[in-house]
C-alpha cells in the first residue's frame, strides 16, 4: 500500500482524492521537528506539508523511500527543493488556489485602517463611545502602492481599481498592468506616492528585509502599510517604531519573522498593543474556500504523479505529461542527469531486448531531464536493471497503464 503524511491538516479532500487512488493517508495534526519528521517517513511514500514543516536536505537524505511532496499552500521556500531533485522527489505545490483568499483580507484591511475601525472596536468593547470623524477616510481616490505584481498584487489591482483608488505598483519582472494601474521604474517611486502600501512578495532569500527603515523613511506621513506575503520581508522593529511615532496611521500583518509552531502557543512580536494596528496569526489563504480548491489540487498533482509520472506544476522537475495509447501496457518514469545522449542509451537497450516503444516525451531543466516511456510489449526485468544501474540515472519507476 502507497503511504502519505500528511502535517498540519490540510484539508479533508486530499485524503478523498488518495483514498480514490488506493493511496494510504496518516494524519500529523502540527509540525515536527527534524529527526522527529525523519522518524516518521521513513515508511512513507508521498509527504504534506504546509509552511510550518521544514523539509531539509537531511530529512531528504534519510527518507530513502519518500517519492512525492506536496506544499498544501503556496510557497516551496520551506523545502530543500535542490536536494528533493538530487533524490528523485517530485514537489507540488498550489500557487493559484488561495489568490482571492488574501486579496480579499488586503480589500478588508484596506478599509477597516482607513477608517480606524480596529481603534472604534477597542473603545466600544471597553465601553468608550467614541463617534468621531477625526483620522477616518474613504479610499475613494486614494492610491494604494503594490509591491510584487504577481497573481495576487494584480488581483489585489483589479479590485482596489472597482473601488475608486489608483494603482501603482513595482515587481522585479516585467508585468503587464491590468486597468488603469502604472507601472513605476523603482520601489521607491511607489512608497513616496502611495497612499496605502501592500506588499506582495515571494519568499525567495532575496526579499529578506527587503522593507527596512529606509523604505519606510520613503513613505508619506499617515501612510497605511500592509504585509500578507512573508514575515522575513519587513523589519518588524522598524515598524513598529514608524507606528509609534504616528508616521504610519495604521498597519496590518498577517505573516511574523518567528511563528509559533503550532495553535495554541504562545506568540511575542514588537508589534502587540500598538494602535490602529491588525495583528492575524497567517490567515491570508485560511479560507474554507481555498483549503478545499488547495487540498484537492495537490492531492491531484500527487496522485496523477505517482499513477502515471506526470510532472505538470511540478516545481522541481521538467513539466511533462504523456497521453498514454490503448495499446501501453507500461511506462518508464526516467529521472536523470542532463547529459547528452542518456536518453538515445536508454532507447538502445530497449531496442537490443525487443521492447516495443509507443510513446515517448523528454524534458530538461537545469541539472536534470525527465522522460516518460510507454511500453507497448513486454518488458524484461534485466532492461529495467541495466537503466537503473546507468551513472546518469537519479530515480526510475516502473508505472503499469494497462
Amino acid at each position: 500500500m502507497t503511504k502519505t503524511v500528511l502535517l498540519e491538516d490540510p484539508h479533508e479532500m486530499a485524503d478523498e482524492v488518495f483514498s480514490n487512488y488506493d493511496i494510504d493517508v496518516e494524519r500529523i495534526k502540527g509540525s515536527l521537528d527534524e529527526d522527529a519528521l525523519i522518524e516518521r517517513l521513513q515508511d512513507a511514500d508521498i509527504v504534506g506539508i504546509r509552511s510550518k514543516t521544514q523539509v531539509s536536505s537531511k530529512v531528504i537524505e534519510n527518507c530513502p523511500r519518500l517519492k512525492a511532496l506536496g506544499c498544501f499552500c503556496i510557497g516551496t521556500n520551506q523545502v530543500d527543493l535542490k536536494a528533493a531533485t538530487r533524490h528523485g522527489v517530485a514537489v507540488f505545490n498550489a500557487p493559484y488556489s488561495n489568490t482571492r483568499s488574501v486579496v480579499e483580507l488586503a480589500i478588508g484591511h484596506i478599509i477597516n485602517l482607513a477608517r480606524q475601525v480596529e481603534t472604534r472596536n477597542q473603545d466600544l468593547q471597553r465601553g468608550i463611545w467614541n463617534k468621531s470623524a477625526s483620522g477616518s477616510h474613504e479610499v475613494r481616490g486614494k492610491t494604494l502602492g503594490i509591491i510584487g505584481y504577481g497573481n495576487i498584487g494584480t488581483q489585489l489591482s483589479v479590485l482596489a481599481e472597482a473601488m475608486g483608488m489608483n494603482v501603482v505598483f513595482y515587481d522585479c519582472a516585467q508585468r503587464l498592468a491590468m486597468g488603469n494601474a502604472r507601472a513605476q521604474a523603482s520601489m521607491d517611486q511607489v512608497l513616496k506616492t502611495a497612499d496605502f502600501v501592500s506588499i506582495h512578495v515571494d519568499g525567495r532569500r532575496s526579499n529578506a528585509g527587503l522593507i527596512g527603515r529606509r523604505q519606510f523613511d520613503q513613505m508619506k506621513e499617515g501612510v497605511i502599510f500592509i504585509n500578507l506575503s512573508r514575515g522575513h520581508v519587513v523589519d518588524v522593529d522598524a515598524l513598529a517604531d514608524n507606528i509609534r511615532s504616528g508616521k504610519i496611521a495604521g498597519a496590518a500583518v498577517d505573516v511574523y519573522p518567528e511563528e509559533p509552531e503550532k495553535n495554541g502557543n504562545k506568540f511575542h512580536s514588537p508589534l502587540l498593543g500598538l494602535p490602529n494596528t491588525i495583528l492575524t496569526p497567517h490567515i491570508g489563504g485560511s479560507t474554507l474556500e481555498a483549503q478545499f480548491d488547495i487540498g484537492q489540487f495537490v492531492a491531484h498533482k500527487i496522485a496523477d504523479y505517482w499513477r502515471l509520472g506526470t510532472t505538470e506544476m511540478s516545481v522541481n522537475l521538467p513539466n511533462l505529461n504523456l497521453h498514454a495509447h490503448k495499446d501501453s501496457l507500461y511506462r518508464l518514469a526516467f529521472l536523470h542527469t542532463n547529459t547528452p545522449g542518456v536518453l538515445g542509451r536508454v532507447n538502445q537497450v530497449f531496442a537490443n531486448q525487443d521492447v516495443n516503444i509507443n510513446g515517448q516525451i523528454l524534458g530538461t531543466e537545469g541539472q536534470v531531464g525527465y522522460a516518460l516511456t510507454d511500453i507497448a510489449s513486454q518488458l524484461p526485468v534485466s532492461a529495467v536493471a541495466e537503466i537503473r544501474s546507468m551513472p546518469e540515472t537519479i530515480a526510475l519507476r516502473v508505472l503499469s497503464v494497462s
